[in-house]
């Protein structure tokens, strides 16, 4: 890990794998509509591989967030432009997914909320107010920051960086560039090199695609570890709109195999709360009994009912 990257100037790009022109789209401009989305659905397959070959990578930082979680800490995601909308899209969607507080899992973008719907490009080259939006979420060595950068050069997610190694925390950097400054600056780098886009630069696109999945394997397989996720189901939802109050219901029932009107019941009882639900039916025990076996297993259902069953098994039988 370098921890003093070199902020880039313009011609660190000229050799960005993100930045060079693509042979396979060299003449997209004379394609008619279908033979486009042909070439841009052909390059988009590739990307899938290119996150698979950084499983390992991917992995590392799964488990250095699970452990901030259970320290206490946070996990921060830091990025500009594309980058940062699509960290702010999966920081926002991990509130009601999995019921955490919205302090849990935070995101910065260069530029401010005003950036996550006008462009705000210039934002990126201020390392200085990336080291100072990371200070000011005072963060510590029981917190995990993620940095996002298509190219791994832009300063305001390096400024960034540099202020949480300093601070103690454990930082993970997602690149589409190898080498870059970002992968050296980091404790943990993910490499996902997709190669040049179709449109040369346009890093919204193959960059950006692999950052969201990225981005999707970080949090969801986080939080399932944390034990948020029961089976596959998502039994900390935070049911807050009619939709995610049936969910919760169907949750219940899949589960334990009571009725919508029992489960409802519940849920009502339990301020639908789906885990204290699922124990109280589960085992027949009251509220205060249900969550105090939850605390006692670190909140992990599984820990406390057994295993899932799969779809169609008598959730009575036993594990």
């Amino acid at each position: 890990m370098n921890s003093d990257p070199i902020a880039p100037d313009a011609a660190s790009l000229d050799h960005a794998l993100t930045e060079a022109r693509n042979p396979r789209t060299l003449d997209i401009d004379q394609c008619d509509t279908l033979e486009i989305l042909r070439r841009l659905n052909a390059e988009d397959a590739t990307v899938a591989e290119a996150v698979r070959s950084a499983l390992p990578h991917i992995a590392q930082a799964v488990e250095a967030i699970v452990a901030a979680f259970r320290a206490g800490g946070r996990l921060i995601y830091i990025g500009a432009g594309t980058s940062g909308r699509l960290a702010m899209l999966d920081a926002v969607e991990c509130v009601p997914t999995f019921g955490i507080d919205p302090s849990q899992v935070v995101a910065l973008i260069a530029g401010g909320p005003t950036a996550l719907t006008r462009s705000i490009e210039g934002a990126e080259d201020d390392a200085e107010a990336g080291r100072r939006d990371l200070l000011a979420l005072a963060p510590s060595a029981k917190d995990v920051v993620v940095g996002l950068a298509a190219s791994g050069r832009t300063p305001y997610v390096l400024g960034a960086i540099a202020a949480a190694n300093e601070s103690g925390a454990r930082t993970v950097g997602v690149a589409c560039n190898v080498p870059c400054p970002l992968l050296e600056a980091v404790h943990i780098g993910i490499p996902v090199p997709v190669g040049p886009e179709a449109i040369a630069g346009s890093t919204r696109l193959k960059a950006g695609t692999a950052q969201k999945m990225v981005l999707n394997m970080l949090s969801t397989a986080s939080m399932i570890r944390w034990g948020k996720v029961y089976g596959n189901l998502m039994v900390d939802v935070r049911p807050t709109n009619r939709k995610l109050r049936a969910r919760a219901v169907r949750i219940v029932c899949e589960v334990t195999g009571v009725s919508a009107k029992e489960a409802r019941a519940l849920l009502e009882g339990t301020s639908y709360r789906v885990k204290p639900a699922i124990v109280m039916a589960a085992l027949g025990i009251p509220l205060d009994e249900a969550e105090a076996r939850l605390e006692a297993a670190g909140g992990l259902l599984a820990r406390v009912i057994g295993p899932a069953k799969r779809p169609g098994q008598d959730p009575s039988s036993s594990p």
